[in-house]
């Protein structure tokens, strides 16, 4: 499988989640800031476009923690704020979900995004990932359930200015697929199942 960067599966998630700025003791103003936030929460139901809800599993990161992620401001690979192959981006998982930390780095739009994550003008996350493995649960009087058991790729996590899902296309064709799929193996939409879905595409 290859780690290449595909276009058409990269997925993004919004996460309303409070961004901390470790404030400097007396004494240490010039010492670089340590942003810390979280990029995604487990088992919380989010609702992706008019299509399905979507929840993601604990464990869908555990084999993708060493992938060699970027924090970039608001996914923008010109603005990086820290990498975990370089040492200045840490991730890690605990019962809420995924987090981040980077120290400042000296760059002026870090310096500018330290502040408005201190004034919480910036105060959500996002991430950028490939699903590799989904579960779907259809339910007869609400939108279906996907979930996410496991990331294939990690690609970054970000400070983002807006909490609003900017591309749900690949989300989208994801659940036209499985939609798809139903009909030609002459599955009803509203039969209640469990669809496991392996992307193998990279």
């Amino acid at each position: 499988m290859s780690d290449k960067l595909n276009i058409k599966d990269i997925e993004s998630r919004i996460v309303v989640a409070p961004i901390s700025v470790e404030k400097r003791s007396e004494g240490e103003e010039d010492k670089p800031s340590v942003i810390e936030g979280t990029a995604a929460i487990f088992n919380t139901r989010t609702k992706i476009g008019n299509w399905f809800y979507e929840e993601i599993l604990e464990g869908a990161f555990d084999d993708v923690l060493k992938d060699d992620v970027r924090c970039l401001l608001n996914h923008n690979p010109n603005q990086i704020l820290g990498r975990t192959a370089s040492g200045t981006l840490d991730i890690w998982v605990d019962k809420e979900g995924l987090k981040y930390r980077y120290t400042t780095p000296n760059r002026s739009y870090a310096k500018d995004l330290e502040d408005a994550i201190d004034s919480g003008d910036v105060s959500e996350s996002s991430f950028q990932f490939r699903a590799e493995e989904t579960i779907w649960i259809e339910q007869e009087d609400d939108l279906d359930i996907r979930q996410i058991k496991k990331v294939g790729k990690l690609y970054d996590v970000a400070p983002v200015t807006f909490p609003a899902y900017q591309d749900t296309s690949v989300a989208k064709r994801s659940f036209d697929l499985r939609k798809n799929s139903n009909k030609k193996n002459g599955k009803s939409v509203r039969e209640a199942q469990l669809i496991i879905n392996k992307n193998k595409s990279l």
